[in-house]
């Protein structure tokens, strides 16, 4: 009980120098405001030098909000932000919407409005792809336009091979509904669905669909000795506990053989075979750092991430202006989540305007355990919040009484109006 006492009076205590150092942060940017009054205004438009940002998930978008937002009104620096997708993509709730039909809109939110208020010249969109990062420009896939950066900041996250439940392997909204509407259909005409997978995203859509459809048969296979392996025994138990509630069939250290399903079964890897006509993988993400292969081969680790400095400048000292931020960076986090990209999205931002502004980037970022804080579905209405510092656990459980979880509350934190999106070719309502 003291020990966990301790561990909250120590979330607390961090809470609040964040916040100390938010409100230095605020400080230091009206005094850079306040001098840029008595700069010349920029003329030439040759003299504008961008900040490229490759990737707008929660550490570069986070990052591009900080720099548009800081820079000095005269500032000869404009974002360019490289994102192949129309819209930002809420990857929490894609298991549950994997599910549960009519709430897969909620899931893609509109770009721009979490910029609102920078100056509109400051900020260029790209959506596309980046096919090469050289030196001191990065070269577009389609177009084929090279982009000449002062700055640049790789966001370009994490990837699963499968792409749903957790991620979207689609540009638009239009098809990216559709493929979490045909991940739908599949699990509602399934009468044996297979999950493969025992992190978070394979527990949830489990649970979900074991209690959307109790008729089904739903079986989760696992290749280590616990559910949840990469946090404490607390969470591992209870996320069992609740798959066993709902009549989850749970098979632990076993594999599946393939993905193919033969004569309606699929076959583990001890030979045992189990009935199955849709089969859902939620194995593995793995880093996004091949752009960065041919610029800086010897910062990227042997799992993929990128080696980076406490500053999150990447671990190479020929490049003192490449950032990397978000899940493809190397900063020594076992569960990378969005609290922890967001911050390291300030880190960068607030360095890359300093030294945008003739200072040096000294923001450094420092692991915090209590940004791995993750709130675990077991079901349509039950949830389990986990935090641990490694030693002691605290697990507290709620009640969800919205199917689509904290949608609403994510388009807020965006800037945009649940669930209003103007998308240009015809302005709706979803």
């Amino acid at each position: 009980m003291l020990r966990k006492a301790g561990l909250t009076a120590s979330f607390i205590s961090h809470v609040f120098q964040i916040l100390g150092e938010l409100a230095c942060d605020s400080i230091e940017n009206i005094y850079r405001q306040i001098q840029s009054v008595s700069q010349p205004p920029l003329t030439n438009h040759d003299d504008i030098r961008n900040i490229v940002i490759i990737g707008a998930s929660y550490a570069g978008y986070h990052a591009a909000q900080v720099i548009a937002s800081n820079l000095p009104p005269k500032s000869p620096y404009r974002v360019v932000i490289i994102e192949p997708h129309s819209h930002f993509h809420f990857t929490w709730v894609l298991p549950r919407f994997c599910v549960v039909e009519h709430q897969e809109h909620k899931a893609f939110i509109p770009y721009g409005p979490y910029l609102k208020g920078s100056p509109e010249a400051r900020v260029r969109w790209v959506h596309e792809r980046v096919a090469q990062v050289g030196r001191n420009s990065v070269r577009l896939a389609e177009s084929q336009e090279q982009i000449p950066y002062a700055f640049l900041v790789v966001a370009t996250g994490s990837g699963a091979a499968d792409g749903l439940p957790s991620r979207v392997a689609a540009d638009t909204k239009a098809d990216g509904m559709a493929l979490l509407q045909d991940m739908q259909r599949n699990i509602k005409q399934a009468q044996h669905l297979v999950v493969v997978g025992g992190g978070a995203a394979g527990v949830e859509l489990a649970a979900d669909a074991k209690q959307r459809y109790p008729e089904k048969h739903v079986t989760l296979v696992h290749s280590r000795k616990v559910v949840m392996h990469r946090f404490g025994p607390e969470l591992q138990a209870a996320a069992l506990q609740g798959l066993e509630d709902l009549g989850v069939e749970v098979i632990l250290q076993e594999r599946t053989t393939s993905s193919s399903i033969v004569e309606g079964q699929v076959t583990l890897q001890s030979g045992r075979r189990i009935e199955c006509d849709f089969l859902v993988n939620c194995t593995g993400q793995k880093p996004s750092s091949s752009i960065l292969a041919g610029l800086a081969p010897g910062a990227i680790s042997p799992t993929g991430t990128v080696r980076v400095k406490p500053t999150l400048q990447i671990q190479d000292e020929k490049l003192p202006n490449v950032y990397v931020c978000g899940d493809v960076a190397e900063v020594g986090i076992d569960n990378p989540n969005a609290r922890s990209a967001m911050r390291q999205g300030m880190v960068v931002g607030l360095n890359i305007v300093r030294a945008a502004t003739g200072g040096s980037p000294t923001k450094t970022y420092k692991p915090f355990w209590g940004e791995g804080v993750i709130k675990l579905t077991l079901g349509l209405d039950k949830s389990i919040s986990h935090v641990s510092d490694g030693k002691t656990e605290l697990c507290w459980h709620s009640k969800e009484r919205n199917l689509a979880l904290m949608s609403a509350g994510a388009w807020k934190r965006l800037g945009a109006k649940p669930f209003e999106d103007h998308d240009g070719s015809e302005k709706q309502v979803v």
